[in-house]
């Protein structure tokens, strides 16, 4: 038959790199998890594997990441050995920039299809599943029920408020006031109504431009500096928010953030989600214990919770529970062969 023409081709050179990985996507953002064939890293902590990756195996990352295999806006998740004897696994996450130092679309996906490849024991109810990343110890919480998962959910890092109103100024906009909040990652926010900037998907063109812009212009006024570990020290993203342009009346707030190289995530983006409800807090527009739902420019939906608030390193500091939802969307085995001129991608923004 003619579709068995070519269903046993085989690897043909041995010096062919095989990558084996599995595709999900949370809220609509996806996620390529890197299972086989990467290099080794060295480092013990996160942090070190990072560096490391970026050093000598940044080439892994751009033939992934990028076409013909990815796109402009592809992000990835790679496997590692754990930091602490405790945790399940260790997680570098990449993008078409570099490396994130946190990402909350890809933990949901991550216990999501640990349970689903059985990565550990899980019994009825509540589960822990311990991951680490390079901005910390991310604890996730898997329910089932009939051995079916029923809810995933993690609690984030130390999520802070670091500058209220920042002022800059952006050609064709003027003045726009920015916050600048922390959710495992930096990220500077911008009332969409404030500057008539409309969240719908058929707009997505001018929100990366503009996106891109503030995030330019606040790096040259700005410098974040993390309290405990300067590697994180740097601005990774511009989230634009509104309470008004919602689809779905539940929602708190529609939110589509602009990171790394003018990537727009699809999600309501994990580690924003947890930045912003720190910052709604410090506002007093959020109370501990309080659930609410904030959606994507796709009218996905993760909800957050802040579960508690502590000082830390002089900032009030809250620790956000995020839920969402990932599903499995294939399988790939990726072949990079030495003679290929392209074979570390490209990519044309």
């Amino acid at each position: 038959m003619m579709h068995n023409l070519f269903s046993h081709w085989q690897q043909a050179n041995n010096n062919w790199l095989q990558i084996d990985t599995l595709d999900m996507h949370t809220g609509g953002e996806p996620l390529r998890i890197i299972v086989d064939g990467f290099a080794q890293l060295a480092g013990h902590t996160m942090l070190e594997k990072r560096a490391d990756c970026l050093a000598r195996f940044d080439h892994l990352r751009q033939a992934l990441m990028f076409e013909p295999r990815g796109h402009a806006d592809m992000y990835g998740a790679l496997i590692t050995e754990p930091e602490r004897a405790e945790s399940h696994f260790g997680v570098l996450f990449l993008h078409n920039e570099g490396y994130s130092t946190m990402c909350g679309h890809a933990i949901i996906a991550l216990a999501t299809a640990a349970k689903e490849c059985a990565v550990t024991k899980f019994n009825e109810g509540i589960n822990e599943l311990r991951i680490d990343t390079p901005a910390g110890l991310i604890k996730a919480y898997l329910t089932l029920k009939n051995n079916q998962l029923t809810q995933v959910c993690f609690d984030n890092v130390a999520s802070f408020v670091d500058r209220l109103a920042l002022q800059i100024t952006v050609p064709k906009y003027g003045h726009i006031s920015c916050d600048i909040a922390f959710g495992g990652a930096y990220y500077a926010f911008v009332d969409a109504d404030s500057i008539d900037l409309q969240l719908t998907p058929n707009n997505h063109d001018k929100i990366i431009t503009l996106g891109k812009a503030i995030k330019a212009q606040v790096a040259r006024q700005y410098q974040p500096t993390h309290p405990v570990d300067d590697a994180l020290g740097f601005l990774y993203g511009v989230i634009f928010y509104s309470n008004t342009q919602l689809s779905n009346h539940d929602a708190f707030s529609r939110h589509v953030c602009i990171f790394a190289a003018g990537e727009l995530d699809r999600s309501p983006t994990g580690t924003g989600v947890s930045a912003r409800a720190a910052l709604a807090f410090a506002k007093g527009e959020l109370k501990i214990g309080q659930q609410v739902n904030i959606e994507s420019i796709l009218g996905s939906v993760f909800s957050v919770e802040l579960q508690q608030q502590y000082p830390f390193s002089g900032y009030t500091a809250t620790v956000p529970r995020v839920s969402g939802t990932a599903y499995v969307t294939g399988t790939h085995r990726f072949i990079i062969d030495p003679a290929d001129p392209l074979q570390q991608g490209f990519i044309f923004r």
